[in-house]
């Protein structure tokens, strides 16, 4: 984490402060159940609820200086209870093994942190459901290949990033339940110490599943699988960044974002104003996918466990969700202030004198009797001498005798009709939004 790219509610999660807070409520959590069954003295785990307290920075660093000697992170922690609560510490970590608490307590921190994910992409869907109605009918070109195409409303194009935010929510929810996964089965996951029951209680108490089988850990398939996701919320942000940066490039300048009082571009262009923040979310994008692959190679360890994973997690896990919550944000905050240009869209839409229409024309020729190949080619002649003698194409279009011979004028001039090629755009919005994204923003107009 470093704090340019990190907001401060996802970035506490990960102080020590925190992550200690959490190794003592599984160990709580496990003592409570403990004692029920009579396996540790309730006065003992009572003593230990009520001198635990909280821990600040002076805490961590005492920890810290434990660990220097005990070179186990875990230890240094049980043995600064003991100094904190005394003898009835004894009750902690009975029958548990490092794993039981680092898992466990990684479980609540991952939970945790999906909660504030969540709300980001809530957050970031809003801001792009609203300048989606608000541009609902504004009409601008379609490209494919970097190549204008057909007539498209822009509020549809900024509607498909609400449609995959959407999926995005679900991947994430998922990504919750699959991570929110605990253990307290012992050294390799055996029980021998405490019954299947006691876990159960213990990590239900905190809202966690146990892990089905577990060796010493919980697997790590769950640890990849919810950092994928959140890899590919970020390259659904990246992909929605790129369309912004082209959409910025001054031979189109269709849409660029909010460039504030005093702002500055280059240090040497005064001129220059750069898509820094979609650039930073591209740039950004690819730092989750790297998280994933790692994630991802640390499924497969040495027989029960090793500790190859812990080092990745204890970089992969912080980074990536202060990372991705940033971005989030930072999409949000772009998408609310991005400024659009329809007068340029509608340069840019008759900027090829009319080829954009050429589906209409073709089908319309298909229409009138010509095989669809023939009426192909006479349409393609037609549109080759726009692109290289800068013709207008429905004026070559109407004294082409082939034309003529099959479409009567109006007809001709209807399948130029830009309002006809949007008509449905109604019907893709209700596809998307749901009744409460409708009820709190109204379409602006486009003129």
């Amino acid at each position: 984490m470093i704090p340019r790219y990190s907001r401060p509610e996802m970035a506490q999660l990960w102080t020590p402060e925190a992550r200690y807070a959490r190794w003592l409520t599984i160990e709580l959590a496990g003592a409570r159940a403990m004692a029920k069954r009579g396996l540790v003295p309730q006065d003992a785990v009572d003593e230990c609820l009520a001198k635990a307290g909280t821990f600040t920075a002076q805490d961590a660093a005492r920890i810290d200086e434990i660990e220097k000697v005990t070179r186990h992170d875990v230890i240094a922690f049980l043995t600064f209870m003991e100094e904190r609560i005394g003898p009835s510490a004894r009750c902690l970590h009975f029958g548990m093994t490092s794993s039981d608490v680092l898992d466990s307590s990684l479980a609540l921190l991952l939970r945790d942190a999906a909660d504030l994910l969540l709300a980001g992409v809530e957050k970031a869907r809003a801001a792009i459901v609203k300048r989606a109605i608000e541009f609902k009918h504004t009409p601008t070109i379609g490209r494919s290949h970097g190549i204008h195409a057909a007539p498209t409303p822009f509020g549809p194009k900024l509607l498909t990033g609400a449609d995959e935010l959407g999926r995005a929510k679900t991947r994430l929810q998922h990504a919750r339940a699959v991570i929110a996964v605990g253990k307290l089965s012992g050294a390799v996951g055996t029980f021998a110490h405490l019954a299947p029951d006691i876990e159960e209680e213990a990590l239900a108490s905190l809202g966690l599943t146990p892990e089905p089988v577990s060796t010493q850990i919980v697997h790590r398939d769950r640890h990849a699988e919810f950092f994928s996701a959140l890899a590919l919320v970020g390259s659904s942000l990246e992909r929605f960044a790129v369309e912004i940066r082209h959409l910025q490039r001054t031979e189109v300048r269709e849409a660029e974002e909010a460039f504030g009082a005093g702002q500055k571009g280059s240090s040497a262009m005064p001129h220059k104003r750069n898509p820094v923040l979609s650039e930073n979310l591209t740039g950004l994008s690819r730092m989750l996918r790297g998280y994933a692959l790692a994630a991802m190679e640390s499924v497969a360890l040495w027989h029960e466990r090793d500790i190859s994973h812990s080092s990745v997690e204890r970089m992969v896990a912080p980074d990536a969700t202060v990372t991705l919550d940033f971005m989030l944000h930072r999409f949000a905050g772009l998408i609310e202030g991005l400024r659009v240009h329809p007068e340029r869209m509608l340069q840019n839409l008759n900027a090829t004198r009319g080829l954009v229409f050429s589906q209409p024309v073709l089908l319309k020729l298909i229409e009138a009797g010509l095989e669809r190949q023939a009426a192909y080619v006479v349409v393609q002649r037609n549109a080759m001498r726009v692109w290289d003698e800068g013709k207008d194409f429905h004026a070559l279009l109407a004294e082409d005798p082939e034309v003529k011979a099959k479409i009567a004028p109006d007809a001709l001039a209807k399948a130029f009709d830009l309002n006809r090629e949007l008509r449905h755009v109604d019907a893709i919005f209700a596809r998307v939004l749901t009744s409460e994204d409708t009820s709190h923003t109204r379409p602006a107009r486009d003129d």
